[in-house]
């Protein structure tokens, strides 16, 4: 057998044992902790929405839907070893940062990121990303702790009936970006992995874990959109993607790690602009282009 053969069944076994492990977890114990019902994503990955709608923040004149920007969240990947690895980004204002650290620190959870996605933001708005790993319910205890500090709803609202429209050509985006989208929340959002992995630990993380590309789409009138989220970058990338972002007229908003130990390393670049939605895609476009990424995700 060669030794691509025997690495790819290796790889098969772990996944196949990943994947029994998360179908073995009580996942309603973990549901019934944090107040709300996860969605299962790709590998077992089981991931926690808790945006902040107590918030009412505005960019340059644009009210800041929740799903837009504000959207924190945690993720749970089980491990070969029995235990659970969680990841997340939770929203913050300045006078939250300190007690919930405190918290999450003195419950051996790691943080590993303090910073901002968005500038010029009516009330100052921060983002704590943090992870650790042992038993679920355990791990989300002290997430639930952590937030209990802070003014993040803890207790799930119901889906708006109908869900907000999405004034926008989403198949024109679709089509620009070569990939496909979805509806949250009255914001249009869009998920593109890297091509190659991304591991810390010596595991896997998926992009269900915070390694893909995000891009966000909110309608502001008139065939216009408001756009953030992040571009997950190489060393190599950075500058090659600022460039192409300024030179459609998309604003680099911030520029950072989000992670301490992941192989290869990544840069996070988030950005901004409010102006034709489908000019503003084909700029991001040129940026996905200079990009390792997966086609047609």
């Amino acid at each position: 057998m060669s030794r691509i053969v025997r690495v790819i069944a290796c790889l098969a076994v772990l996944t196949s044992a990943t994947a029994a492990m998360a179908a073995d977890t009580d996942w309603s114990k973990v549901d019934q902790v944090l107040g709300r019902k996860g969605t299962e994503q790709a590998g077992g990955v089981h991931r926690y929405g808790f945006p902040r709608s107590d918030m009412k923040v505005t960019v340059d004149g644009v009210a800041i839907k929740p799903s837009f920007a504000l959207g924190g969240w945690v993720a749970f990947d089980p491990m070969s070893s029995g235990e659970t690895m969680v990841m997340g980004d939770l929203v913050l204002t300045d006078t939250e940062i300190s007690p919930v650290m405190k918290k999450l620190l003195d419950d051996g959870l790691e943080v590993s990121a303090i910073h901002n996605h968005l500038l010029r933001t009516s009330v100052p708005v921060f983002y704590m990303h943090v992870g650790g790993q042992g038993d679920p319910v355990k791990l989300a205890e002290s997430i639930r702790s952590a937030l209990a500090l802070s003014k993040t709803p803890l207790t799930q609202s119901p889906p708006a009936t109908p869900p907000p429209a999405i004034e926008l050509d989403t198949e024109a985006l679709e089509k620009t970006l070569g990939a496909k989208g979805n509806a949250n929340g009255g914001v249009y959002q869009f998920g593109i992995p890297r091509a190659e992995a991304i591991t810390e630990g010596g595991m896997t993380l998926p992009p269900p874990m915070g390694t893909g590309t995000a891009i966000n789409f909110q309608p502001t009138g008139g065939r216009k959109a408001a756009i953030t989220g992040d571009f997950v970058l190489l060393g190599s990338e950075v500058n090659p993607v600022m460039k192409a972002l300024r030179q459609n007229g998309i604003e680099v908003t911030a520029l950072h790690s989000h992670m301490v130990d992941e192989n290869p390393r990544l840069y996070f670049m988030h950005f901004w602009a409010n102006d034709d939605a489908q000019k503003l895609a084909q700029g991001l476009r040129v940026a996905l282009d200079l990009m390792n990424v997966k086609r047609g995700s």
